[in-house]
C-alpha cells in the first residue's frame, strides 16, 4: 500500500498522457484506463484533487408567480451543490464558476421549453452545472464534453453528488432522464468521424470565447455539430430556430409578467425572426431554418478576440445573432453579489 502511494502522482501523471495521446490519435481508449485514472484522481490519498477545491450550493430562486412554470420546483427553490475552484490562479479555470455558465443556466430554467425532449451537447462544460439545468428542464439526452481530465473527473462528482448517474461510454445508448453523459473531448483533436454517433438538437458553451489560439478549433467543432443533418421524424416546429419562437410563445405568459422581457418577433431594423440581433451572416428568413441550434454565453473581455471569433463564424457559413436584449432570463441568483450578469452576452448560432 505504502509503494502505491509513493507511485501514485507518477502514475496518475502517466495515464493522463496515455490517454491523451490515444485519443490524439483516434483510437479507442480501454474503459480500464478510464477508471484507473479516475481512481488516482480521486483517491482521498492524492491531496491534488481536494487543493484548493470547495463545496457550494447554488440556489436558483423562482420569483413569486413563476410556479407555473415547468422549470419551477414546488417549493420555488432549486439547490445545486458543486465542487468548485478556490482559487483560479493555480490554473484550476476548469472548475470555476463562470458568471457566462451562471447565466446560461438562468436561461435554460427561464425558457424550458427550449430544451425538452431535446438532445443537447455542451462544449466546456467545466462544473456541470448547466448540464444538470439541462437534466432538471427535461432534456431527453444530456452530453457533457470537456478537454482537461481532471474538470471531467471533478464534473463527474458533481453529478454524481446531484444524483445523476454517468455514462461514459461513446457508443452507449440510454433513455434513462437521470443520466447525463460525459466524455473527454479535447477541441484539437475532435473530428467529424469522433462525433458521428453524435447528433445534437441544441448544443451549449459558456465562456468559451477566450483564447484566440482555441478559437479554430471550437469553430470547427460547432461546425460539425450544426451542420448534423435532423432526424426526419423532428416535426417542422422542432426546427433549431423554430423552437426558439415556439418556447418562447409558450413560456411568455410565464416570463411576461416576471422579468418584462422585449417581444421576441420583430422583423424590423435588422433583427432576426427571433428578435435578436444579427451580427454576422445575418438573413432576413432565419425562422425557416431546419437543423441544430447552439446558444453561447460569454463575457467579452477582448474585443479582438471578440471579431477574431466572427470572422472564424463568418468563413464557416455559420449565423450569429446576439439574444442578449430580447431573451433575458428570470434573475435567479439575486442574493450573488459578485455575479454580474449585465457583462454576458447571449449568442444564437445555426448554419446558414
Amino acid at each position: 500500500m505504502q509503494a502505491e502511494n509513493f507511485h501514485a502522482p507518477y502514475l496518475k501523471n502517466f495515464l493522463k498522457k496515455l490517454i491523451a495521446e490515444i485519443e490524439l490519435n483516434h483510437d479507442l481508449v480501454l474503459d480500464e484506463l478510464y477508471e484507473q485514472y479516475a481512481y488516482y484522481m480521486t483517491s482521498l490519498k492524492d491531496d491534488n484533487v481536494v487543493k484548493g477545491r470547495i463545496c457550494k450550493c447554488i440556489s436558483f430562486l423562482f420569483p413569486a408567480g413563476s410556479s407555473q412554470l415547468p422549470s419551477c420546483p414546488s417549493s420555488g427553490k432549486l439547490v445545486v451543490p458543486l465542487r468548485c475552484s478556490l482559487n483560479m490562479l493555480d490554473g484550476d479555470t476548469g472548475c470555476a464558476l463562470w458568471p457566462s455558465s451562471l447565466f446560461l443556466s438562468e436561461f435554460i430554467l427561464s425558457f424550458p421549453g427550449l430544451f425538452l425532449n431535446k438532445s443537447c451537447f455542451e462544449v466546456g462544460s467545466g462544473v456541470g452545472l448547466v448540464g444538470i439545468c439541462l437534466a432538471h428542464v427535461e432534456a431527453s439526452k444530456v452530453i457533457l464534453s470537456d478537454g482537461d481530465l481532471s474538470t471531467l473527473m471533478n464534473m463527474k462528482l458533481n453529478l454524481e453528488s446531484n444524483n445523476f448517474s454517468i455514462g461514459t461510454n461513446r457508443q452507449e445508448r440510454t433513455e434513462y432522464s437521470n443520466t447525463i453523459k460525459c466524455i473527454h473531448l479535447p477541441w484539437e483533436s475532435a473530428s467529424e468521424n469522433e462525433l458521428q454517433d453524435f447528433v445534437p438538437d441544441v448544443i451549449l458553451g459558456a465562456d468559451v470565447i477566450y483564447d484566440p489560439a482555441c478559437l479554430p478549433y471550437l469553430v470547427r467543432l460547432l461546425a460539425i455539430l450544426l451542420n448534423k443533418k435532423t432526424p426526419s421524424s423532428t416535426k417542422p416546429n422542432d426546427s433549431c430556430q423554430g423552437s426558439l419562437l415556439d418556447s418562447k410563445s409558450m413560456d411568455d405568459k410565464f416570463n411576461g409578467s416576471l422579468q418584462g422581457n422585449a417581444n421576441a418577433n420583430d422583423n424590423g431594423n435588422g433583427f432576426d425572426a427571433n428578435g435578436g440581433k444579427i451580427i454576422c451572416n445575418g438573413t432576413s428568413n432565419t425562422g425557416s431554418r431546419k437543423g441544430p441550434v447552439a446558444y453561447i454565453a460569454s463575457v467579452i473581455r477582448n474585443i479582438d478576440t471578440f471579431n477574431h471569433f466572427l470572422s472564424l463564424v463568418d468563413q464557416a457559413n455559420i449565423t450569429i445573432t446576439d439574444l442578449t436584449e430580447t431573451h433575458k432570463p428570470l434573475n435567479l441568483l439575486p442574493y450573488m453579489q459578485s455575479y454580474d450578469r449585465s457583462n454576458v452576452r447571449l449568442f444564437v448560432l445555426s448554419c446558414k
